[in-house]
């Protein structure tokens, strides 16, 4: 196990990653397939069930499987808190990682984006349920995932698996609950450990902001409780922020007041009361770092220093890491190629480590 703690500032300015202001040139759309499958009689850990779980997908490229029918090809990747396998699919991303001769090539890779539970098109409190939606975990949304990959998609195996900032942590619940599905893994953006400290706090007043928030009527609301949607969007802009950015992008106190209202009016047209209190009350019970040291495939685990979400100082990735027996830490520092915790989308500027990876883990 080891920990790379610096990025020299040349390959980061030659990563790939436009200047700010700088467009790339429009590529043309990857052509996606999207999809739904149903699991019937879905048991929760909670002890609660649904008759049938709809979960939704995205994917680009088709399968291989070898003599003996098993995948080898397959890709899962899996998104964030609030989004949706269609919020990866932009360009700093799809540009970098999937194109012709790129790491993850669609023409030799088959690429997985589920809808978690709770999000996107896949089953979530908004769809009708409400309040009464099963009280879902990371360990019921990766049993789901592996549900739509094995059963829905036919993959009995993994080349990758990875994840951004939720999709980061529920790949280090796939790790240890299907260890040998696996040939890689690659967390961006997370900590293997219990959610505790100011990480805790700040999810936990988006809860309860939601849940005291008289308009939130119990979860039986008929209009969005307004003042619980700001808040819990001011939270997240500031957790998922970074400074230096947010500096140029706001550098006036009008500027700053507009970005904050046009960001809240956008995140309060978008999201749903029930949808964001599940999302975060989800992470609850996170915590994958008893069997870190069961974990035997190449790990490539990427953070930035500017990640206001999984500060560096705190030193637990450092620590968690020497646990992981084939396991690589990697701490990008902060700079004007990093954006905080959404570095984790920003593919330019750890795209090499996914090279180093796949290099590492082909058989």
């Amino acid at each position: 196990m080891t920990v790379r703690r610096y990025v020299s500032i040349a390959m980061l300015l030659f990563a790939g990653a436009p200047l700010r202001g700088q467009q790339r040139p429009q590529q043309p759309a990857m052509a996606t397939t999207e999809g739904d499958y149903i699991v019937h009689d879905f048991h929760f850990k909670s002890g609660e069930t649904m008759s049938e779980l709809r979960l939704h997908y995205t994917t680009l490229g088709k399968p291989v499987r070898d003599a003996a029918g098993h995948t080898t090809n397959a890709v899962l990747i899996m998104h964030g808190t609030g989004g949706s396998g269609q919020s990866l699919l932009v360009p700093i991303f799809t540009d970098v990682l999937f194109g012709p001769g790129q790491p993850l090539d669609t023409n030799r890779y088959f690429i997985i984006f589920p809808d978690a539970i709770g999000h996107g098109k896949s089953s979530k409190p908004s769809d009708g349920m409400h309040a009464h939606f099963p009280q879902y975990d990371y360990d019921d949304m990766v049993a789901a995932q592996h549900e739509l990959v094995q059963r829905g998609l036919g993959v009995d195996h993994l080349r990758l698996v990875m994840g951004t900032s939720m999709g980061c942590m529920h790949s280090w619940v796939w790790a240890e609950t299907y260890p040998s599905y696996m040939d890689a893994l690659m967390p961006l953006a997370c900590l293997p450990v219990q959610i505790a400290g100011r990480n805790r706090m700040w999810r936990a007043a988006i809860i309860n902001g939601i849940r005291n928030d008289p308009d939130w009527r119990g979860g039986e609301y008929t209009e969005e409780p307004h003042g619980a949607l700001e808040m819990a969007g001011t939270l997240q802009l500031i957790a998922g922020s970074t400074p230096i950015h947010m500096q140029q992008d706001a550098p006036t106190r009008d500027a700053a007041d507009r970005y904050l209202r046009d960001y809240l009016n956008r995140f309060a047209s978008t999201f749903d009361a029930n949808n964001t209190l599940y999302a975060f009350s989800a992470s609850r019970n996170y915590d994958p770092s008893p069997g870190l040291d069961k974990i035997m495939i190449p790990v490539m685990w990427i953070n930035s220093a500017d990640d206001f979400i999984n500060p560096p100082e705190l030193g637990i990735a450092e620590r968690e890491i020497k646990r992981v027996k084939n396991g690589h830490f990697v701490l990008l520092p902060a700079s004007e190629q990093t954006y905080g915790h959404g570095t984790h989308t920003h593919a330019a500027v750890w795209r090499q480590y996914l090279e180093e990876l796949l290099d590492a883990s082909r058989h």
